[in-house]
């Protein structure tokens, strides 16, 4: 489950890192030809995306690395941390940056020549930014199952994913407001449209980085495990004859992995050897049946 979750993520980043550095190449082209302060946005934002993605496959991989003396739980939260990062990227690289160029064409507006050009490479990217959100809306419905979207989007822990989605949708939001603004700038002769279509890039690129930031802020703080993976250990637990009350699991994420801590009444006919041997048999269950259940604590007590 771990694989392929991890795969799936690496697909959904790579899918992304192709369009976004083809399209980056294509807008900058076409922003030098017609002066468009809302391609040069659209530009500056592939760009950004790009790096984005070379900062989410760098936290995928970092997140690998096996536990040491240093970090004795791993590294799984580097990817919640450049995550996070790419949020901080897109809202100010993306977001302020569009804004500012907007302002900028409102208060010197400059006249704009072929913008043919640049409806079909907005047209061109549209496409293909299509592509990469298919791609990673595929990605998350194999990671998903058969969770209903809302639900999965509420509670998944995959920052990778989170933020691919959120830059893939950015992306599509962009190109048909650059699109739009363009053509009335084409059709009323007036660039002002074209600034305020920079802006309007700007204002929806900060949104959906405020968003992502506030998604991966309770990751990087340290949150529970999926609220399926907690119901199954729940269920496990429940299922075990030795044990007659639990007072408390505690679940944490770190990155794919989850870490386990529970509180157990065991019944009080039991012997010391028989406890242990029940507690050994329970966390060797726990880590089959549950998928990235990586450790495992149980303790036996009489009071919580």
């Amino acid at each position: 489950m771990a694989s392929s979750t991890h795969e799936s993520t690496a697909r959904a980043i790579l899918y992304a890192f192709v369009a976004n550095f083809g399209i980056a190449i294509a807008k900058t082209w076409a922003a030098g030809l017609t002066g468009s302060g809302s391609m040069l946005a659209e530009a500056i934002h592939s760009y950004a995306d790009t790096g984005n993605q070379a900062l989410l496959y760098l936290g995928l991989r970092q997140s690998q690395r096996p536990a040491d003396d240093e970090h004795p739980l791993g590294y799984g939260k580097l990817s919640y941390f450049w995550s996070f990062v790419v949020a901080i990227l897109l809202f100010s690289m993306g977001g302020l940056f569009s804004i500012y160029e907007g302002v900028h064409k409102l208060q010197h507006p400059e006249p704009l020549s072929q913008l043919w050009i640049a409806v079909v490479v907005l047209i061109l990217a549209m496409l293909l930014e299509g592509s990469s959100l298919y791609g990673a809306l595929r990605e998350i419905k194999k990671v998903r199952g058969e969770r209903p979207f809302r639900e999965w989007l509420k509670h998944t822990r995959n920052s990778e994913l989170v933020v691919v989605l959120g830059e893939d949708i950015g992306a599509q939001l962009g190109l048909i407001i650059a699109l739009g603004f363009l053509v009335l700038a084409a059709i009323t002769g007036d660039p002002v449209f074209d600034a305020i279509g920079s802006i309007c890039i700007g204002v929806i690129l900060i949104i959906i980085s405020a968003f992502v930031a506030w998604r991966i802020r309770s990751l990087l703080v340290g949150r529970s495990a999926d609220p399926d993976i907690q119901d199954a250990i729940n269920e496990i637990i429940a299922e075990q004859e030795e044990i007659e009350f639990v007072f408390k699991t505690i679940t944490v994420q770190f990155g794919p992995d989850t870490m386990l801590a529970a509180k157990i009444k065991m019944r009080s006919h039991m012997t010391i050897d028989d406890a242990v041997a029940s507690i050994n048999a329970l966390e060797r269950e726990l880590k089959e049946r549950v998928p990235n259940l990586k450790w495992c604590f149980i303790e036996p007590d009489v009071v919580d």
